[in-house]
């Protein structure tokens, strides 16, 4: 939980809270700041695909040495506090790249930290735990928009906003250091992995799941990336912009925080033999109807109710999503997490250059923002089309899903 709280909390999502800081310290505009989002995602997808040809690396490169997958972690933690330390003594010709390097880092922390939680659970008979630790995005989302709420009331510069997370990042590091010392688990060299894939393959033969379920859940899941996004990355912006003068602005941030946390622990309540993808049907449906109601009452109580909806099902649908990849591709789940990791990391790339483009022939930035989020949330409403079908094209009976754990 810390670990992602650190990668995806600060190393991701740091820059939503300071963005308002930013663009008033002049240090940065609202397009630049889109494509900077987008330097982010894109290193967060590579990240993720790293993560999904790691067995190929190993095979090419066999002088590699053979780390365990939380020596991985620990490294990524570590580079998380540099690369956010050096945003706070860099200007803007530096700052994509950082911004591209700590993607990066999440993106294999994110994968790396979910595959090796998950498996030590399953091991021990507690699958359903693994919701808890995707409570530490909402917990460093909260922690950094109450820092940077008091950072604003304070005047205090964007830059001392990074110094101050960068710090945070290394405090929290600590804590879970000698936690992350396991060695049970190593990156694999290819030829043990194929042995896994072809065991997955007879696996999932026996028990009727196809290419294309793995396909539509890829593709729903990339879906569920584009989005949230938008929201997610410019929702201090948007709700300054809709209310300027409101004492409350800075809390929308900690609130959509609130709601990543409590939707991760209501996760872990859910019953075993729970079918997923009508989990994710809900979850896609819950954040459509958050940013539905963010346009339809863009007022004080339209914006805390559709932050703290729209976070409710944000780890929780990554959660049910690997789950879900568990249960198709049980020997290979690592891999496949990685893709789809990979996919949502395309969706989150194609949200902000959106707003970018739609900025040029828009009148004010409020109209951009409305058709952004108007075309978010239709593609929210797709993606739970997605599931809904699946549900009705392949059923699981209960014993099946049981058995396959």
């Amino acid at each position: 939980m810390v670990a992602l709280g650190v990668a995806m909390g600060i190393g991701r999502f740091a820059f939503t809270p300071l963005l308002p800081m930013m663009l008033k310290d002049g240090v940065i505009d609202l397009p630049a700041a889109s494509w900077l989002a987008s330097a982010n995602y894109i290193g967060y997808l590579v990240g993720a695909l790293l993560c999904m040809l790691q067995p190929w690396l190993w095979a090419r490169f066999p002088r590699l040495p053979a780390l365990a997958f939380t020596q991985l972690v620990r490294g990524g933690l570590l580079t998380t506090g540099v690369l956010t330390l050096v945003m706070a003594w860099t200007d803007m010709p530096a700052w994509p790249l950082l911004r591209f390097l700590a993607g990066v880092t999440s993106g294999v922390v994110f994968v790396f930290t979910s595959g090796w939680c998950l498996s030590q659970l399953a091991r021990l008979g507690l699958p359903s735990m693994g919701g808890f630790i995707y409570m530490g995005p909402g917990a460093g989302i909260v922690l950094s928009g109450l820092f940077a709420s008091g950072m604003v009331a304070w005047h205090w510069t964007a830059a001392t906003g990074w110094l101050i997370f960068g710090l945070l990042a290394f405090v929290l590091t600590a804590l879970v250091w000698r936690s992350l010392s396991g060695n049970d688990e190593r990156l694999l060299p290819l030829a043990p992995r194929l042995k896994k894939d072809a065991d997955a393959t007879a696996d999932t033969a026996n028990i009727g799941h196809g290419l294309v379920e793995m396909i539509l859940l890829t593709l729903a899941y990339g879906i569920s990336g584009f989005g949230y996004i938008i929201t997610a990355t410019f929702l201090p912006v948007i709700a300054r912009a809709a209310l300027p003068s409101s004492p409350w602005l800075d809390l929308f941030w900690p609130l959509f925080g609130v709601g990543v946390m409590t939707g991760a622990w209501l996760a872990t309540r859910i019953r075993s033999g729970c079918d997923f993808r009508v989990l994710l049907l809900g979850g896609y449906l819950i954040q459509a109807f958050a940013i539905g109601i963010s346009l339809w009452s863009p007022s004080l109580f339209g914006f805390a109710v559709g932050s703290l909806l729209l976070g409710l099902p944000f780890t929780a649908n990554t959660f049910f999503a690997m789950q879900e990849v568990r249960r198709l591709r049980p020997a290979t789940a690592a891999s496949f997490m990685g893709l789809m990791t990979a996919t949502y990391g395309i969706g989150q790339i194609l949200g902000p250059p959106l707003v970018a483009v739609l900025m040029q022939g828009a009148r004010s930035p409020g109209e951009t923002f409305s058709l952004s989020l108007e075309i978010a949330a239709l593609s929210l409403l797709l993606g739970a089309a997605i599931f809904g079908w699946m549900v009705r094209a392949y059923p699981v009976k209960p014993p099946a899903l049981t058995a396959s754990r």
